[in-house]
This record gives structure tokens, sequence and C-alpha cells, in this order.
């Protein structure tokens, strides 16, 4: 069983930034794909950057590519969402995701394991 914790959410004007910090915690850390995903109230839920943790291979969404960063502090088990040039629409509360993988990680599998969330929001 994987438990998750997500942190670092809060307010921001736009054009800002704010990194997320996910804690991972019940399995060893290498052959996992992780992922970062957001909502809204009322919205399907997102997904926003994707990483293999054994070779740290990551996969984004189109409309967060080059303003966020998505990596990972092995000997921490800790996965990190860079957010820069933060935008009004990227408000949402933002979820850290796991599933079991050794080869591939790509954020349209079903992921496993989430968190509780943290939430960010930005003003214009």
């Amino acid at each position: 069983q994987v438990q998750l914790a997500e942190s670092g959410g809060g307010s921001v004007q736009a054009g800002g930034s704010l990194r997320l910090s996910c804690a991972a915690a019940g399995a060893t850390w290498r052959n996992y794909c992780m992922a970062w995903f957001r909502q809204t109230s009322g919205a399907e839920r997102e997904g926003v950057a994707a990483i293999l943790t054994t070779n740290g291979s990551p996969d984004y969404a189109a409309s967060v590519k080059g303003r966020f960063s998505i990596s990972q502090d092995n000997a921490k088990n800790t996965l990190y969402l860079q957010m820069n040039s933060l935008k009004p629409e990227d408000t949402a509360m933002y979820y850290c995701a796991a599933v079991e993988s050794r080869d591939h990680c790509a954020l349209f599998y079903a992921f496993e394991y989430w968190g509780q969330g943290t939430q960010v929001t930005v003003s214009s």
C-alpha cells in the first residue's frame, strides 16, 4: 500500500511560481509511474505531468509544457512539480498519483494510489 501526501500549495499572483511536493511511503521508490493531476469544482480531473521513477522520463500535458517541470528525489521518495508562469486557469486542487510500472509512464495510465490534494489558487 502506497501512501501519498502533497504539500506546497497556496495562493500566488499570475506570473508567479510554486513548487508542489508529494512524499511517498509504503513502497520502494523504483518502478512506479508517478503523476500530478488537477481538478476544479465541476470539471473532470486533468493530467498535468507524469514521470517514471526508474529513469526520470517525463510526460506533460500540452497546457503546461514549457511552464511546469516534474522531478523526483530518489533519496527522499519525493515527487515535485515546479510551476512557473502561473495563470489563473491553473487554479485547481492538485493531486499526486502513483501506479506500479517498470518501463513506461504516461498520463493516460490508470493510477492506483492517490493523495488528498493541495490547493493552488492563481489570481489575476
